[in-house]
């Protein structure tokens, strides 16, 4: 039987930032100036990143946000919750998963800006999805808000952000 060690291994997963594991399996060779991106941007990008992601049990992955498209695509395990909060301070959570009669969708789009973490639905499981990321992903994109500056932020979510900040 596949289980998370197996991923770990298999596909030489290393610890993420935000929490889980994670290889970049893809990166463009070819790239957009920094001319014709959006301001929001600081340099040149990548067409298009892609990664392994593994969440195992009750690890999660912290409320961050990029200034990309993030496309979430399920593979292996539990079907995963993306807890999204979107500029405007509205919540939603989206289910990827492969029982799509119970609602859950195999792949899921996190618009550009908005703060979003995932959760495991099984924790005595593991779920394994992809992610690309659209321009390319680069660190400088990346912000991991601090819990006290959500809660001040958006305090109607306490819950959700103290589940899904370290």
């Amino acid at each position: 039987m596949t289980d998370a060690n197996h991923w770990i291994q298999s596909l030489r997963l290393r610890p993420h930032p935000e929490g889980g594991y994670y290889t970049e399996t893809y990166r463009s060779e070819h790239s957009i100036a920094k001319e014709h991106l959006p301001e929001r941007f600081g340099g040149d990008r990548a067409l298009a990143t892609s990664i392994y992601f593994l969440l195992e049990g009750e690890d999660f992955s912290a409320l961050h946000r990029i200034k990309q498209d993030e496309i979430w695509h399920f593979y292996d395990g539990s079907s995963l919750t993306i807890h999204v909060i979107d500029p405007d301070g509205n919540y939603r959570a989206e289910q990827l998963g492969r029982d799509v009669q119970k609602g859950e969708r195999l792949q899921v789009l996190v618009p550009p800006g908005h703060l979003f973490g995932a959760t495991v639905n099984d924790p005595r499981s593991y779920t394994l999805v992809g992610c690309t990321v659209i321009p390319g992903f680069h660190f400088d994109d990346f912000e991991m808000p601090p819990r006290e500056a959500l809660l001040q932020r958006y305090p109607q979510h306490r819950p959700i952000i103290e589940r899904l900040t370290r």
